[in-house]
């Protein structure tokens, strides 16, 4: 972990800032939700978030680049998927357990 306390702050380092960046958009979160069920297309991924596939591409295109999905080509299609889906469902599962313990509605 990266994470430092110095003088009472807990210090992260701009990979971890860069990471819960990725997450807090609600699509790139949808996003993440689809690809752990298994691989999608852009084309997918479209068709379940009704967005347009620029859209769609661009938030990939952050997913990629902050580590959470890796991406294959097969043929003309490249497929996406979680890098580390179950450090990944750990994450989300904390946050929705710290969401509980606030006890406020979103």
């Amino acid at each position: 972990m990266t994470a430092e306390l110095v003088d009472g702050w807990v210090r992260t380092s701009r990979d971890t800032t860069t990471v819960f960046h990725a997450l807090s958009d609600r699509s790139r979160l949808t996003i993440v939700q689809h690809l752990a069920l298994g691989e999608h297309r852009v084309v997918d991924l479209t068709a379940h978030l009704a967005l347009a596939q620029s859209t769609v591409s661009k938030h990939l295109a952050c997913l990629l680049e902050c580590g959470i999905v890796t991406v294959r080509s097969q043929g003309r299609a490249s497929w996406y998927r979680l890098a580390h889906p179950e450090a990944v469902l750990q994450l989300l599962a904390s946050a929705e357990a710290l969401h509980a313990l606030t006890g406020k509605p979103l």
